[in-house]
């Protein structure tokens, strides 16, 4: 049984993706872990984030990182924008430029 237990451990590598805040992970960690995203589509777009700004929303993901929808579809649920501790609300209430939208000044 331990022995079982061993070689599952050793081959069991990463099966599922993990959900990433692609405005604040490395292009190393977005390749690794969203499903068919590689590593020079990963760096480009960081390039990119670094360059005009954080993405709020999928439509801005696509924009910057010129990825397909079944890719965007298969990733959905692990592609998050904001740390899962920052609450929905005050999510929602930011424009795409990252100001809230009650007080839009810049």
């Amino acid at each position: 049984m331990l022995k079982k237990l061993l070689i599952m451990a050793l081959f069991s590598g990463n099966i599922f993706a993990t959900p990433v805040n692609v405005n604040k992970a490395d292009a190393k960690t977005i390749a690794e872990s969203l499903k068919g995203i590689p590593l020079k589509k990963a760096e480009a777009f960081v390039a990119n984030r670094v360059k005009k700004g954080n993405v709020y929303n999928i439509n801005d993901l696509k924009r910057m990182m010129v990825i397909d929808e079944k890719t965007i579809l298969i990733n959905q649920s692990d592609i998050l924008f904001f740390d899962r501790s920052t609450s929905t609300r005050h999510a929602r209430n930011r424009n795409r430029h990252g100001r809230d939208s009650l007080n839009s000044q810049p």
